[in-house]
């Protein structure tokens, strides 16, 4: 996931319950002992033509001011930046899109997956948005050479000293407190549920429709709990789990990424270019020596900067997540162990960042270009969102004490995934308590009905999360078993593709029971 956010302390049950009966009358100005929320309610989206490289001529963007704390709606402001695709014909209103991450960029992302999304302008306007510490919108960062976290997460030094590791860890998060502003207090799922009920506001639309991917179906759930009466139709898909604690989902996603590499290797060892052989067994094998060989002994690229086995596990992680990588990470293997490029590998893992991380481009709540967006801007916002989420914070004895029972188990998971995710673990120490809200409270939700889709061979959000948060969520849900691999399914499979149309802009729902059968793109 993807996934992969950031968040400062978010409001607790009463706070949000609180907020909830003012924004119910967002005209109304708010009874004495309620804050006041009418004038982030009267805006309209003013459109225009997004500006930045690589934003299509048909693409509008705009924005919406929020506050920057919901209890204290006088403390300050901020931007959250929108862009939409107008309807093609006759427009019943808007569907909002989340990518995911947490800490993913709505604006950019549509700009360039557009394609896939064009089907719902047959009714619709479809608009997204960068959340708030995200992408434009106030953009969190952990500062200068913050983007390459391989120190602070390297399985060796946690191995052998895991204090000092929780000791960079702690500096790190201090790090993200300089450098971000006042936004990394109040980020967030609860608040960015908040801010999108504006932003249903300002689109003029009386429900919310909605989309979310991975984290965005997190994202879609604390809505439907928070605004069950403005909940349109909702399709979420790549499940989150709405319970789990991070180092529940850390050993999860090292099993489910364990499984996408097993069968990613069954695919490559069946072809002639495949780096490692023809024997699937040997090729794990080839896999866990590569790895550790590079973490002894990292490669240093064409442009200075180390490869390591752990980047080349992102690396790998990254391409799990669709079927249609294969080939390129096929290729990108043979690269680096052939030639010693590691060039292709970085590139899948979300490109390289050359020396230097630009500094937030403003902290007065204001939207900053896609020029002046942080380098690690991605990284520091999903750390700070999860973070943000949950409300575990284990003391670092008890870090220090459960390590080794939990490398063991993470390694049986998996022996590439498992150093990887167990150093997860320790990723929200140093960091404040997260909300007990969406563990506690997001359930039973009184909506109208809601579609769920689960991939059987998802990586990231495996599918027992859908049918696990389906029945939390209640009678509303209804689930799509999607029989196909990689995360997500709306993009990759046509049979799920069209029934989420068929719902969004038809009301017409799978039937109990309905699946979708697996698309064999990787046969050889």
């Amino acid at each position: 996931m993807l996934s992969v956010h950031q968040r400062g302390t978010v409001a607790g049950a009463a706070t949000a319950t609180l907020a909830l009966l003012a924004a119910s009358l967002p005209t109304v100005a708010a009874a004495a002992d309620q804050p006041d929320l009418s004038r982030f309610y009267q805006q309209k989206v003013k459109w225009a033509a997004c500006t930045g490289s690589g934003m299509p001529h048909d693409m509008q963007c705009g924005k919406v001011t929020v506050p920057l704390d919901y209890a204290r709606p006088g403390d300050g402001t901020l931007d959250v930046a929108l862009a939409r695709y107008r309807a093609t014909g006759a427009s019943r209103g808007s569907v909002v899109l989340n990518f995911g991450g947490p800490g993913g960029a709505g604006i950019s992302q549509l700009a360039a997956d557009s394609k896939d999304f064009m089907g719902l302008t047959n009714g619709y306007d479809v608009v997204t948005f960068d959340p708030r510490g995200v992408g434009r919108s106030s953009p969190v960062s952990c500062g200068a050479g913050a983007q390459d976290i391989s120190a602070t997460t390297d399985p060796t030094v946690e191995a052998g000293d895991p204090k000092a590791a929780l000791r960079t860890v702690e500096q790190y998060a201090k790090q993200c407190v300089k450098h971000s502003g006042p936004v990394l207090r109040h980020i967030g799922t609860i608040n960015a549920s908040r801010d999108m009920d504006v932003i249903r506001q300002a689109l003029g639309d009386k429900k919310l429709n909605y989309l979310g991917f991975s984290y965005g179906t997190r994202l879609g759930a604390v809505y439907a709990a928070q605004f069950p009466d403005k909940t349109g139709r909702m399709t979420l898909d790549g499940v989150d789990t709405l319970t789990e604690s991070l180092t529940e989902q850390s050993l999860v996603s090292a099993q489910g990424q364990q499984t996408a590499l097993d069968d990613f290797l069954t695919w490559c060892v069946k072809g002639v270019a495949c780096p490692f052989g023809k024997d699937a067994r040997g090729a794990r094998k080839q896999v866990v020596q590569l790895v550790d060989s590079l973490d002894r002994d990292p490669m240093t690229s064409a442009f200075g900067a180390q490869f390591t086995g752990q980047d080349l596990v992102g690396a790998i992680s990254q391409a799990l997540y669709s079927e249609s990588l294969w080939p390129s990470l096929e290729q990108a293997l043979a690269a680096l162990i052939q030639d010693g490029d590691s060039h292709a590998l970085s590139q899948l893992s979300g490109g390289i960042a050359l020396p230097g991380v630009r500094a937030a481009g403003r902290t007065d709540g204001g939207l900053v270009g896609d020029e002046d967006v942080p380098v690690d801007n991605l990284l520091a916002a999903l750390m700070a969102i999860n973070c943000a989420d949950d409300p575990d914070r284990p003391t670092a004895a008890r870090l220090t004490d459960d390590m080794s029972r939990l490398r063991a188990t993470f390694e049986e998971a998996s022996p590439v995934f498992g150093p990887f995710r167990l150093n997860q673990v320790m990723l929200c120490y140093g960091r404040p308590k997260g909300t007990d809200f969406i563990r506690e409270h997001v359930r039973d939700v009184h909506t109208p009905k809601m579609l769920l889709v689960g991939t059987r061979g998802d990586p990231a959000t495996p599918y027992r999360w859908t049918v696990e948060t389906a029945a939390r969520l209640g009678p509303s849900a209804v689930v799509l078993d999607n029989k196909g691999e990689g995360h997500t399914g709306y993009t990759s499979s046509k049979c799920v593709h069209q029934k989420v149309d068929d719902f969004l802009l038809y009301g017409s729902l799978p039937g109990s029971g309905s699946s979708c059968g697996a698309e064999d793109d990787k046969a050889r």
